[in-house]
């Protein structure tokens, strides 16, 4: 292999490990919280989906393409894969706003302490 691509290897490398390292996690968890704007700052699934009503059988109004995202409150709904039956209302990457699981949101318990319930 000549230099030239070694190092182009080696910065390929570099750049995908940058990215892995910022994507969401529960680990992102640590981060997550009820900040001064009275909303639920918390990382989340990379296109956790925002439904009409808080039930998978709902409408899908739109995603969360990115992995930290907003949350205005919580409500109760339809049991989710995390074992309870809370879900976040916020605003999705396409202007819709919905309703996502908690089973989707990183937070270290449901529901968030601080957020408003709605």
């Amino acid at each position: 292999m000549n230099v030239r691509r070694k190092i182009a290897v080696l910065a390929m490398t570099a750049a995908l490990a940058a990215g892995t390292a910022a994507m969401g996690s529960p680990a992102s968890a640590a981060a997550c919280g009820v900040q001064s704007d009275s909303r639920l700052h918390c990382g989340n699934s990379v296109g956790a989906k925002g439904y009409a009503d808080r039930s998978y059988r709902s409408i899908v109004r739109g995603t969360l393409n990115t992995d930290y995202n907003w949350f205005v409150c919580w409500g109760y709904g339809e049991q989710n894969p995390g074992g309870n039956n809370i879900w976040y209302w916020t605003q999705l990457d396409n202007g819709a706003w919905g309703n996502v699981p908690a089973s989707s949101v990183y937070t270290g318990q449901d529901p968030a302490p601080g957020l408003n319930q709605c």
